[in-house]
C-alpha cells in the first residue's frame, strides 16, 4: 500500500489519508495518484504564504547566526553547483570507511540488498547518527572482556569496568570543559536529563522542601521557554507548571523565520523568573540561538538569580561548547547524535547546584546512609544516577567523544558550516520549495527543513527513500514551532561530517525528480498521456 497524505485544513495535525494499491500499470497508478493529488492540491500550504517567506532576505530577529563568506555564486549560472568543490573536501572521504552502514545499497525496488544499484544517502542524523567502527567496537571489547557491575566491586572485573565507565565521565567533562568530573550526570539522554532538573524542582508540589537550602518552584514562580523549543523542553516544563503553581511563559517564534525575538524575550523576564529554558540550536531551523545575549538578559537586575538550560542535542554534536563561557547553569544533551550509542546521554550542572538539588529517582548507588525512616543522599553525580547504570553505553559515549576529538571539532565544524551552504543554496534553486529557518548566507547549523506545495512531506520521504535518500518527515517534535510558521509538518535533511558534497546532489536530484512527478500528474507535464513510463519515480 501506499499511502497518499493531504493536511485537512480544520485541524493542522490531522491528516487525511488515501491508500491506494500498487499496480504494475503506471498508467493506473497516474490515475490514482491524481485523485490524491486533488487534496493535496486543496489542502497545500497558500502561496502567498510561500512567496513571502522566499522574498524575505534577512533574519528580522535577533541570532548569534552570523552572515558567512562563500565562493558560492548561483546569480547567474544554474549549473553552478558542478564545479563547485568544498575547502576540506577531503574530511568525509576519509572517514567513510569507518561507518560500513554508509556503504548500503538498495535494489530498484528500494529494498537492502548486497548488489544494489542505489547506494544510501545518509540525511537523518539530526535525529540520529551513524556510530563508527571505533564505537561499536567498543562496546563489543566491554562486553567480551570487561562486563561487570560497576563500583564496589572486589574483583578485577568490576575494577576494569568501573575504570572505563568513569573514564567516560572525565571525557565528556574534558569535551564541554565543565569544572568538574563530578559536574557531568549520566542520563539515557536529553530528554532525561530535562526532566532530571525539572522533577528535582518540583517534587515538593510548590510546597517549601525541609531542607531550608535545596532549590524548588512554588506557585508564582516564572519559568521561560521558547515557542521553537522540542517537546522535550516544553512538556516537563507544563508539567512543572502544573505541579507547582509555577507560571510558564514562552518567546513567540517569529512567523517568518521562527527566529529567538530577543525583545519578546527581555520583556518576559522580571523578578519572578526562576527557570530558563532553551534550545542552543535548533533542530527544525537550524539557527543558532544569541546564548550570550540571552545570559546577560537573565543575569541583569531583572532576574540575577534565576537558572539557564540550554537543550544542547544540536550543539554538541556539531561546534565547540565550553560550559564555562556560555555562563549557563545547566545542559542536556543526548549521545546517539555524537556518534555514541542509543540509551546515553548527559547532564551538566555546576557542581554546588548540582547539590542543592533533591534527587528524583530513589535506589542503590545515590545513598549516602539509609535507616528504616529516612536516607541521607551522596553527593553528585551520583545522587543522580541510582541503579545499574548504562555501564557499556556510556563508555561507548566515551569511544565517540574519543573519535570526534582525533578528528578535531573545529574541522568538523567548519566543514559542516560550509555543507550546510551549499545544502541551502541548492535547496533554493529547486522551485517550489521553501527553506525554513535563515536566508541563504547566514550561519545554520548542518540541516535545512523546508516545504512543498507539490507534495506533503510524508510522502516525499517515502518516495525519496526509494531512491536510498533517508531524510525525516513530519513535526519533529517541534508541533507549536510547525503552527507558528503555518504548518503542520515539514521534510528535513540534516547532514553531518560523513556527508559529501555528492550526497547533497543525489539528494536534490531526487528531490527534484519528485516533484517534477507529482507536478505531472498536477498537469504540468502529464506523463501519462505521453506514455512516457521513464518519468515516473519508482515506488517499490
Amino acid at each position: 500500500n501506499i499511502t497518499i497524505s493531504a493536511l485537512n485544513p480544520e485541524s493542522p495535525y490531522l491528516v487525511h489519508k488515501l491508500n491506494i494499491f500498487t499496480m504494475s500499470n503506471k498508467q493506473t497508478l497516474t490515475i490514482a495518484l491524481h485523485l490524491s493529488l486533488s487534496l493535496a492540491a486543496a489542502f497545500s500550504p497558500p502561496s502567498a504564504y510561500h512567496a513571502a517567506i522566499r522574498q524575505s532576505s534577512a533574519l528580522p530577529v535577533a541570532s548569534s547566526s552570523t552572515p558567512i563568506t562563500s565562493p558560492i555564486n548561483n546569480d547567474d549560472d544554474p549549473l553552478w553547483w558542478k564545479d563547485f568543490q568544498l575547502n576540506d573536501s577531503t574530511l568525509a572521504p576519509s572517514v567513510l570507511n569507518d561507518f560500513p552502514i554508509l556503504s548500503t545499497q538498495f535494489d530498484k525496488d528500494g529494498k537492502i540488498s548486497q548488489d544494489g544499484n542505489k547506494r544510501l544517502v545518509y540525511l537523518d542524523s539530526a535525529a540520529t547518527s551513524q556510530k563508527p567502527t571505533a564505537v561499536t567496537d567498543a562496546l563489543t571489547r566491554y562486553y567480551e572482556h570487561a562486563n561487570s557491575n560497576v563500583h564496589r566491586g572486589a574483583h578485577a572485573l568490576s575494577r576494569e569496568a568501573t575504570e572505563q565507565y568513569e573514564s567516560a565521565r572525565d571525557k565528556v567533562a574534558s569535551f564541554i570543559n565543565a569544572n568538574s568530573r563530578n559536574e557531568i550526570v549520566f542520563t539515557s539522554g536529553a530528554t532525561e536529563a530535562i526532566n532530571l532538573v525539572a522533577m528535582s524542582l518540583s517534587h515538593t508540589c510548590g510546597r517549601a522542601p525541609s531542607n531550608a537550602r535545596e532549590l524548588y518552584l512554588q506557585e508564582g514562580d516564572e519559568i521561560v521557554i521558547s515557542e521553537a523549543e522540542h517537546h522535550s523542553n516544553i512538556v516537563p516544563w507544563q508539567m512543572v507548571a502544573q505541579r507547582t503553581g509555577a507560571i510558564l511563559k514562552y518567546v513567540p517564534a517569529c512567523s517568518i523565520t521562527g527566529g529567538f525575538d530577543l525583545d519578546a524575550f527581555k520583556e518576559l523576564i522580571g523578578p519572578n523568573t526562576k527557570f530558563v529554558s532553551v534550545q542552543h540550536v535548533s533542530n527544525v531551523l537550524g539557527n543558532i540561538n544569541p546564548i550570550e545575549s540571552i545570559v546577560t538578559i537573565v543575569r541583569s537586575d531583572a532576574a540575577p538569580g534565576a537558572k539557564i538550560m540550554l537543550d544542547a542535542c544540536q550543539s554538541v554534536p556539531h561546534m565547540n561548547v565550553d560550559v564555562q563561557a556560555l555562563g549557563v547553569d545547566f545542559i542536556a544533551a543526548s549521545g546517539h547524535k555524537l556518534c555514541a550509542p542509543t540509551g546515553i546521554g548527559f547532564l551538566w550542572g555546576k557542581e554546588s547546584i548540582l547539590n542543592s538539588m533533591a534527587p528524583y529517582k530513589g535506589g542503590g548507588e545515590m545513598i549516602d546512609e539509609v535507616y528504616m525512616d529516612h536516607s541521607t543522599y551522596a553527593p553528585a553525580p551520583s545522587r543522580f544516577e541510582a541503579g545499574t547504570p548504562a555501564i557499556a553505553q556510556a563508555i561507548g559515549l566515551g569511544a565517540a567523544i574519543d573519535y570526534i576529538t582525533n578528528i578535531g571539532m573545529d574541522r568538523i565544524h567548519d566543514y559542516e558550516v560550509e555543507l550546510a551552504d551549499y545544502l541551502r543554496r541548492r535547496l533554493e534553486d529547486v522551485d517550489g520549495v521553501t527553506v525554513l529557518g535563515p536566508p541563504v548566507g547566514v550561519e545554520r547549523a548542518a540541516l535545512c527543513a523546508f516545504v512543498t506545495e507539490a507534495v506533503h512531506p510524508s510522502d516525499l520521504g517515502t518516495f525519496l527513500d526509494v531512491e536510498g535518500v533517508a531524510i525525516r518527515a513530519g513535526h519533529h517534535c517541534c508541533q507549536p514551532l510547525h503552527r507558528a510558521l503555518g504548518y503542520s509538518h515539514s521534510a528535513r535533511a540534516s547532514l553531518y561530517f560523513y556527508n559529501t558534497k555528492e550526497d547533497v546532489d543525489d539528494f536534490i536530484k531526487a528531490l527534484e525528480d519528485t516533484l517534477k512527478f507529482f507536478g505531472s500528474l498536477g498537469g504540468e507535464d502529464d506523463a501519462a498521456e505521453s506514455g512516457d513510463d521513464d518519468a515516473f519515480v519508482p515506488l517499490f
